[in-house]
């Protein structure tokens, strides 16, 4: 079942931001987050907001209602902003965006460019599932403007693709990626789940094998987390699956960093290797360095100018509210320069560019310099060159320990 919300401030009915939030909008990069919450099935694994048909059967949702919500929420995005900066960025992400079609998708896209509007070199990315595609789909995404396609592989191996429910055949992720690049997209991400129950070192090997013949450019890899309400976590509590262990994690993020970096793909963050930096994910990186985003769509969450908020979740109550003229936030809150402080640390430190130094405080770069002692920071990036201020910049040993070298500058 899909995660719960935060808590937070009430949002304002007509989604109005504080004029502080407002000011520097368009000198920093601005995204869209389109949120689909529509899945064929619910992995076992997955926590995130979307529903299944036979979970939507009851009430009014359908991805027609969902389409004319989004219109309006970006509508009343560009109302809220004034003149907003055209998207740098979009990422419409789920859920399974490619359930839609490419007719769907492409009416996504239109949405966006009437309403906020689109840069003319934006990066455009929708995720998709294997299964969900062709090379028909493929070649109508890319004729509708998306530039960039991230499909869920997570695995080659069919047991392990069985222990997360998922659905696509071990063979599906590669051929779709070579159907993306043959109707024209340059950049092509797979996502790769490790550390699933029952995984061996050589089923991980098998999957970055067909990661390497796929000839992507960008690659994802995450390890397995077992989230509170999921099938997954119920088998674990019941016995029949065991957790995942720490250090066959820490082993199989080596095996993926060290098999992808021998053919080219190298780390810029902590979870993601590319080719070269123009592979690099730009809306990503968008959040990562704390830029400006409008997420639309139910559940999704926004964050312009140091002010976050986060929609309702369910498709119905999205659409309703937003069909009576109000903002479908749920809660907002104000950001804190310390919070605003913690997230820089929490994030730019995962970057391959690492943190800069002079950002902390001096009892915090005391702790960077014990850490790059201890083998978790890199020495030479700390020291800087030519007298100028160094950088926080992982190992990879520092990368199987990111969280605690983040608590420590904290």
């Amino acid at each position: 079942m899909p995660s719960a919300l935060p808590d937070g401030d009430v949002a304002p009915v007509d989604g109005a931001l504080p004029e502080p939030a407002l000011r520097g909008l368009g000198r920093r990069p601005f995204g869209v987050y389109v949120h689909v919450p529509f899945c064929a099935t619910r992995c076992g694994y997955c926590d995130f907001n979307t529903y299944t048909a036979a979970e939507l059967a009851s009430s009014p949702a359908s991805p027609t209602s969902w389409l004319a919500a989004v219109r309006q929420e970006l509508s009343m995005a560009a109302d809220v902003l004034g003149t907003p900066p055209p998207a740098n960025t979009v990422f419409v992400g789920g859920g399974t965006p490619s359930l839609l079609g490419a007719s769907g998708l492409a009416e996504v896209l239109d949405v966006v460019r009437d309403t906020v509007g689109l840069a003319a070199d934006a990066e455009v990315t929708t995720e998709s599932n294997p299964e969900s595609t062709s090379p028909e789909f493929f070649e109508g995404i890319r004729a509708a403007g998306y530039t960039r396609v991230s499909l869920g592989m997570q695995s080659a191996a069919p047991h392990v693709l069985a222990v997360l429910d998922r659905t696509h055949t071990p063979g599906r992720a590669t051929a779709a990626a070579r159907e993306a690049h043959r109707a024209g997209f340059e950049h092509v991400n797979l996502d790769l789940i490790y550390g699933t129950p029952g995984e061996q070192p050589a089923d991980l090997a098998r999957s970055l094998d067909a990661v390497l013949e796929a000839g992507v450019d960008h690659v994802s890899a995450y390890a397995l987390i077992v989230e509170d309400g999921t099938a997954l976590a119920r088998r674990i509590a019941r016995g029949e699956l065991p957790y995942p262990d720490d250090d066959v994690l820490a082993d199989r993020y080596e095996q993926v960093d060290s098999a992808l970096a021998a053919v080219g793909l190298h780390w810029y963050e902590v979870s993601n290797w590319a080719t070269e930096p123009k592979a690099w994910c730009q809306h990503n990186l968008g959040y990562w360095h704390g830029a400006d985003w409008w997420g639309a769509g139910p559940g999704a969450h926004s964050h312009v100018g140091g002010v976050r908020w986060w929609n309702v979740k369910h498709p119905a109550r999205y659409a309703a509210l937003l069909a009576e003229g109000k903002s479908p936030a749920a809660a907002r809150e104000t950001l804190t320069a310390q919070d605003r402080h913690l997230e820089r640390v929490m994030l730019e430190l995962r970057l391959v560019d690492g943190l800069p130094v002079d950002v902390l405080t001096p009892q915090a770069q005391s702790e960077a310099r014990a850490a790059a002692a201890e083998g978790l920071l890199d020495e030479a990036a700390l020291a800087g060159v030519n007298g100028r201020f160094g950088r926080c910049v992982l190992t990879l040993p520092g990368r199987l320990l990111a969280d605690a070298v983040v608590r420590r500058l904290t």
